[in-house]
């Protein structure tokens, strides 16, 4: 479960010029704290990191392909793995753009009225909620069930496909309703949908035996967006700010956070794609830790270290491995 940062953090003071520093790097980060944009055309292909600049081009689709609309990144790529040919697939959320408050268009609108299916995960995306509602529920499938979503009691946390194996069983859900949807081709759906289950089970064993014995179980983190990976792989998550990537946490918690990394002995603060490292990167400094990008998938840029979801977890377990020091 993705945890705050824990009551009562103790550590060595810290000096009044460097809270003014801490201070300084957070206005810094509220002023361009997130590189998503409004609205915009949707972008077709999950697969694509750059669909718009035609860098990483969607895999073809046959004549009269059945159109998907998926809410976001992990989400498309699990529609275009299971789908297969059949499946013609629409990221509502541009590549490269922070996906938590997303604003539709028209043409994205008309997109998910048209849809034969709408893939989404509630909660998340509220522009995508409201617009989801007004169709027939027979007609969407909404994720968090067989994502097994994990909650502190106030809030829920949306980043399941950081988990593998709870990525896997939204996949099988995802083949599922498309063999339903499309039973011509039922054995295919399952098919594919087995074959990228395979996959990320394979990716979980590669994470326990990479993760299993780290100097550091302490992962500090420029948001709490990894809570899932924390809690499969052990690891205690402290974030610097909460669940959404554009809360402002302020210059005594920042602070608080820096002395927690003295005491722990932490060595790298993870700061990530799509947002800026302001406040990780005042944070590190103060502490004399160094700064790693860990990727939570929410949606791919052409920073990320990988073309698609297999690809950027591998690099985040490098990562992982190089920062908390595993043998």
């Amino acid at each position: 479960m993705a945890r705050a940062c824990p009551e009562g953090l103790t550590g060595s003071p810290i000096h009044a010029g460097r809270i003014m520093a801490l201070a300084v790097a957070l206005a810094v980060a509220g002023a361009g704290c997130s590189t998503s944009s409004p609205g915009g055309e949707p972008v077709t292909g999950a697969a694509s990191a750059a669909a718009s600049s035609g860098a990483f081009p969607s895999p073809p689709v046959a004549a009269g392909a059945i159109r998907v609309a998926a809410s976001f990144y992990p989400l498309a790529y699990a529609v275009e793995r299971v789908g297969g040919p059949r499946v013609a697939v629409t990221n509502l959320t541009r590549p490269g753009a922070e996906p938590h408050d997303v604003e539709l268009t028209p043409t994205d609108v008309a997109t998910i009225e048209s849809a034969a299916l709408v893939v989404y995960l509630k909660g998340f995306q509220p522009a995508v909620d409201e617009a989801v509602a007004r169709r027939d529920s027979a007609r969407t499938v909404e994720v968090s069930g067989p994502a097994r979503l994990l909650s502190d009691g106030s809030r829920t946390d949306p980043h399941f496909w950081l988990d593998p194996t709870r990525y896997a069983s939204v996949t099988l859900e995802l083949a599922r309703r498309l063999a339903e949807l499309d039973p011509a081709d039922a054995t295919g759906y399952r098919q594919r949908g087995q074959a990228l289950a395979g996959e990320l089970a394979g990716l979980d064993r590669q994470f326990r035996a990479g993760l299993a014995t780290c100097a550091s179980r302490d992962l500090v983190t420029g948001h709490t967006a990894f809570g899932y990976l924390a809690a499969a792989y052990r690891f205690t998550q402290v974030g610097i700010s909460g669940l959404s990537p554009e809360a402002e946490p302020d210059p005594a918690s920042m602070a608080r956070i820096a002395s927690y990394v003295r005491t722990k002995g932490v060595t790298t603060v993870y700061t990530e794609t799509l947002v800026s490292p302001a406040a990780a990167r005042a944070v590190a400094d103060e502490a004399g830790a160094t700064l790693a990008v860990l990727d939570p998938l929410e949606g791919l840029a052409q920073a990320s270290a990988g073309r698609d979801y297999l690809s950027v977890m591998r690099a985040n377990l490098a990562t992982l491995r190089a920062g908390q020091r595993c043998t």
